[in-house]
């Protein structure tokens, strides 16, 4: 990253596609970059301390925060964000069930929660309540209660378990 420092210039995989930031701070998060250099909205600014969720992204196939990580230290990683979730046009499975269950109300930590599902799922197809309650445990929201949330999760894997059946 040494070229980096030199002239505020590096480079970001985001959703499958290259951009080069240039002039940037590089105290800049990586959420900041995300919304304002970018204008991929859908990753929310909250608490900008990595208590509420809703900027949840994907770095190296790893669920984190996207206003704790440094632009510039995520040059060279693969960045997913809320946009990548859907296949164009076609809601997700998860997308779909929030939908059919009201899970959104205002939909300000529906992104965060939306990709911190999918990667829940990725690796616990059959969760127990319990488990998807932990699992969402670092996204807040502040109009469902999650019950809706969790009822979402659990329809997705009953679909799923359905279809693959």
């Amino acid at each position: 990253m040494g070229n980096a420092q030199e002239s505020n210039q590096y480079e970001l995989t985001v959703n499958d596609s290259r951009y080069v930031i240039s002039g940037a701070w590089l105290g800049e998060s990586l959420l900041y970059v995300l919304r304002e250099r970018l204008g991929l909205y859908g990753s929310k600014n909250a608490c900008e301390q990595g208590e509420c969720g809703s900027c949840s992204v994907m770095m190296d196939d790893v669920l984190v925060c996207s206003c704790l990580v440094l632009a510039a230290n995520a040059e060279g990683r693969e960045i997913k964000t809320i946009e990548s979730v859907a296949d164009g046009s076609q809601l997700s499975d998860v997308q779909e069930a929030f939908i059919d269950t009201g899970a959104i109300q205002c939909g300000f930590c529906t992104p965060g929660l939306l990709v911190t599902i999918h990667d829940f799922l990725a690796s616990n197809p059959e969760p127990e309540e319990s488990e998807i309650k932990e699992a969402i445990s670092g996204n807040l929201c502040r109009c469902t209660g999650y019950g809706r949330i969790v009822e979402a999760v659990q329809l997705v894997s009953i679909r799923r378990s359905e279809r693959d059946t």
